[in-house]
């Protein structure tokens, strides 16, 4: 069974060998800042002094965002990285192709995620000929990136209504998945076409800064950390030979990256591999909040305010996905849910929320995307009892 919890940082091995982004989530969202080794020394002695490197900014020379734009307005291609969960750092990226649209830029935009077999449902919604629902659906938004969406619909509503492409840069997660599982060298003949034939292991500093997310929470001896090194290096390299052929087919085009931290600091991941396939005028923005301060980790280090969303209200149940039948079916119930309070069973099956039909996980999403906890939402189940026919009841739950 594939049950869905509310929360989206699971442990390493979910991240390893599945679909989130490991740099942008769990390195830079879930585990907070990780110092390498070479910032600081302990010297020899009694109390252990710690020997530090001290850096000055001088406040005078802080500028505004507004400011920045004007200077990469320049630049064939942009980086700008995230901590997936945090909206802050979304509204900076609109920020960014709104400005750089304002100037005059022809834009197209790269997104790690979605996955390059959906750039055709891509290309539709931007043309206008699937809605907003549609796109979640048939992108499998929900099943392979899960964040909640709400942090990225602003960004794709600016592009649909401005005609902007998006750029799916990732390789899909089957991939990744068996690669994660035993390998690159496991593909067969069809999924190696699909992986970039050129995938450089040179930089050490790269495998280092991958190593301590590993040794985090290691699962295994080296031969797992030689696929959990393979999957970050698919990722990389998938995503940077994605914006290069791009832009190689598009030359009057700008781009815009939008990707997880760790894909984009110090230059290691997308963009140096990106450079490696076209020579660009380009830049890297990051937040500044996720790490110690580090001038080389990026071009422009950003220190946005913290922007929380609104909180989703939430049924409160276990959905079981993968059983057979009408609507989705309930394989438990969270300590305090609002459902099991209604008189919703564990073994019910969702039918409806509100006005929605549930046929997948994605419908729930989708259902109580704009909800707040405290409101009522009429819910209609299906429940089979072990004696007598099927029941259709509609059961008003109080989200939590």
């Amino acid at each position: 069974m594939n049950f869905h919890p509310s929360f989206h940082c699971p442990p390493l091995p979910a991240l390893a060998l599945g679909v989130l982004s490991l740099f942008g989530g769990l390195f830079a969202g879930c585990y907070g800042p990780a110092v390498m080794a070479e910032d600081a020394a302990v010297l020899p002695g009694t109390d252990e002094i710690v020997a530090t490197e001290t850096l000055v900014v001088e406040s005078a020379s802080v500028s505004e965002l507004e400011d920045l734009l004007d200077r990469l307005a320049d630049k064939r291609v942009v980086f700008v990285g995230e901590s997936h969960d945090r909206f802050e750092d979304h509204l900076n990226q609109l920020a960014v192709i709104q400005g750089l649209h304002a100037r005059g830029r022809d834009l197209a935009i790269g997104m790690e995620f979605f996955q390059q077999p959906f750039q055709p449902q891509l290309d539709a919604f931007v043309a206008g000929e699937l809605d907003e629902a549609a796109l979640l659906r048939k992108t499998e938004y929900f099943e392979r990136w899960r964040y909640d969406y709400r942090l990225y619909r602003p960004l794709l509503r600016f592009a649909r209504e401005h005609g902007i492409p998006i750029v799916a840069l990732n390789i899909e997660r089957e991939i990744t998945d068996k690669v994660g599982d035993q390998g690159i060298a496991s593909l067969d003949q069809a999924e190696a076409s699909r992986i970039p034939a050129e995938i450089d292991r040179t930089n050490q500093r790269y495998r280092d800064h991958v190593k301590a997310v590993f040794d985090l929470h290691p699962v295994g001896g080296d031969a797992v950390f030689e696929h959990f090194l393979e999957v970050q290096l698919l990722w990389d390299e998938g995503m940077a030979e994605r914006a290069a052929d791009y832009l190689q087919q598009h030359p009057e085009k700008s781009l815009v990256v939008l990707a997880g931290s760790g894909h984009i600091e110090y230059g290691w991941g997308i963009p140096s591999r990106f450079q490696r396939r076209l020579a660009a005028t380009s830049a890297t923005l990051l937040n500044g909040r996720a790490r110690p301060f580090d001038p080389k980790r990026a071009d422009f280090i950003l220190f946005p305010r913290a922007v929380e969303l609104p909180k989703t209200g939430l049924l409160g149940v276990m959905l079981d996905t993968e059983s057979a039948g009408e609507g989705i079916g309930i394989h438990g119930f969270a300590e305090q849910s609002g459902a099991k309070e209604a008189g919703v069973e564990k073994g019910d099956r969702i039918l409806r929320i509100a006005e929605h039909p549930i046929r997948s996980y994605a419908d729930i999403r989708i259902a109580l995307m704009d909800s707040r906890p405290g409101q009522r939402l009429p819910v209609q189940v299906l429940r089979k009892p072990l004696i007598g026919s099927a029941q259709r009841l509609t059961l008003e739950v109080e989200l939590h």
